[in-house]
């Protein structure tokens, strides 16, 4: 299998390093959803949809063959976030693999964590993580 595929896309196709930097994050949903992956081929598949100053960005599994997965894309959206919180700063950074990282700039820790890992290995694997409890506003409660 090599490394994970990411899947070519008309429109707003964007890359996880074009959002590493300082940002206010102030929405997250995750679901669901069936989408066509490949032509009129439509596939369940996990979606993470965050609110970063003021822009939605969606990031959708390619779910490959049911052992295997990866981020098939990240891209601007016009979703609707239901969950929004008051601005939390951030700081969005890569790690290992192809992980978006955003590190809540007050308490140190992440607080969500978009892409593919283990991109070395047979089985990479979908990254949709959200923790709300790692960020400041949540502190001590």
């Amino acid at each position: 299998m090599g490394r994970a595929r990411t899947l070519q896309r008309k429109g707003n196709k964007m890359e996880l390093k074009d959002l590493i930097g300082k940002h206010v994050l102030s929405g997250v949903d995750m679901s669901n959803k069936s989408i066509g992956m490949y032509e009129d081929d439509f596939e369940d598949c996990q979606v993470i949809d965050f609110v970063l100053d003021g822009k939605t960005y969606t990031a959708i599994e390619d779910p490959e063959d049911g052992y295997r997965s990866c981020m098939s894309e990240i891209k601007e959206s016009e979703e609707l976030v239901s969950n929004t919180f008051v601005g939390q700063e951030v700081v969005a950074k890569m790690r290992d693999n192809d992980v978006l990282e955003l590190i809540d700039i007050n308490t140190g820790k992440t607080v969500l964590a978009v892409g593919t890992g283990n991109t070395d290995d047979y089985y990479p694997y979908f990254v949709a993580e959200f923790t709300p409890e790692n960020m400041s506003v949540n502190s001590g409660k």
